[in-house]
């Protein structure tokens, strides 16, 4: 039995994206390290200790979110968790007296579009920028105008940051449907060149069975014949090479009846390769050995099957595991999959599920759908025993 786990190494981008957020916040501590032994006039306890709590919430908030990415935590959470580094970083121009949690700021604008949607974060964008000079603009010896110019200045550069997160986060999911349809292509090419084989064999067995056969099948009878027309020491060499000419006609049946019993594909190789393109989610495969081996046509569905379960679970599903299963009952052998996703309330068949059920009747198999907010999606598609080994 074969149990595979398959999880894409964390993207370049969302790497990148967290270690330059985490320098920007070592960098903005700098001022809380340096008050103390630099400034002359450092601020009272109850506003410095504030400031590192602050910052401190602001740093473990950031990094248990980017922990997650790519992956989308439920919406509420990414809410949450945006409230909490925005609220934290104004809290740290409020305690500082100054515009510092401006840069913390620029830190969340890189984040908020692997987040929210565009538009949401956009708008929370020009919202935390309007806060921050709002913040500034209460603070003692500071100007309406300072203030409005400094909110100006971290929106400009907030933009700046904001946008380059959009073409990462546009690059990202370019290079793994990419990724995907690479896969998905090696899976039907593997497929594909087991069907060629396949195919070749039948066509050499097929040419076997009907020269070959066919000349020794005439080469038999005329010795036969030959046995009744000599005699003496030619009537043993004829009756020897009789006798040999039955054995190869009886060997070169069974060369092609074993060439034609070889005419089995190896469907999880080819579902190996199809999952091993997918980042997102983490997919489990259980491929016992003698259920996995089966004739092309069956292989073929299947597989396509498999790739509208993957389908599912990314985009619709928001899962997180998806475990993929071959097994046999008395009806046929199944594919099942089953993942850990948001779940439906009430099941809509769109063209995938639509297509997959087509493939299955023309077998003389079907399709089985099971879903439930919260308890994420189950499918198995199942087809006549016939096809397994």
């Amino acid at each position: 039995m074969a149990d595979d786990t398959f999880k894409a190494d964390p993207s370049r981008p969302m790497q990148m994206l967290r270690w330059a957020g985490l320098f920007t916040w070592l960098c903005a501590s700098v001022p809380l390290v340096l008050m103390p032994l630099v400034f002359e006039t450092p601020l009272d306890r109850e506003p410095y200790v504030g400031w590192w709590v602050l910052h401190l919430v602001f740093g473990l908030t950031y990094w248990n979110q980017v922990r997650e990415l790519p992956i989308r935590t439920p919406l509420w959470h990414r809410i949450v968790t945006g409230g909490v580094l925005m609220l934290s970083a104004l809290g740290v121009s409020v305690m500082a007296q100054s515009g510092l949690g401006g840069i913390l700021l620029l830190i969340l604008a890189g984040l908020l579009p692997w987040m929210l949607p565009v538009v949401w974060a956009l708008t929370w964008l020009v919202v935390q920028s309007l806060l921050l000079s709002v913040t500034i603009g209460v603070i003692p010896g500071v100007s309406p105008g300072d203030a409005a110019l400094t909110g100006g200045l971290f929106l400009g550069i907030s933009l700046f940051a904001f946008m380059s997160s959009v073409v990462a986060l546009q690059q990202h999911a370019a290079r793994d449907e990419l990724r995907k349809l690479n896969s998905e292509l090696h899976a039907t090419q593997a497929l594909l060149a087991e069907n060629t084989r396949i195919a070749e064999r039948v066509r050499i067995a097929r040419e076997l069975h009907d020269l070959v056969g066919h000349h020794l099948t005439a080469l038999t009878l005329n010795l036969e014949v030959a046995t009744h027309l000599v005699s003496g020491k030619a009537l043993e060499h004829v009756q020897q090479a009789h006798s040999v000419a039955k054995l190869l006609l009886a060997d070169v049946r069974e060369v092609v009846s074993d060439m034609r019993h070889d005419d089995k594909v190896d469907l999880a190789a080819a579902l190996r390769t199809l999952v091993e393109g997918v980042p997102e989610p983490r997919i489990h495969l259980n491929l016992p050995h003698e259920l996995s081996r089966m004739d092309p046509l069956r292989a073929q569905v299947l597989l396509r099957c498999a790739q509208e379960m993957i389908t599912n679970s990314v985009r619709h599903a928001r899962a997180r595991n998806l475990w993929i299963r071959l097994l046999e009952d008395e009806h046929g052998v199944a594919l099942t999959a089953r993942d850990d996703g948001r779940g439906v309330e009430t099941l809509r068949s769109g063209n995938g599920l639509n297509g997959m059920t087509e493939r299955l009747r023309q077998l003389g198999g079907e399709l089985e759908v099971e879903s439930r907010p919260g308890e994420g999606f189950a499918l198995q598609a199942r087809v006549p025993v016939e096809g397994v080994t």
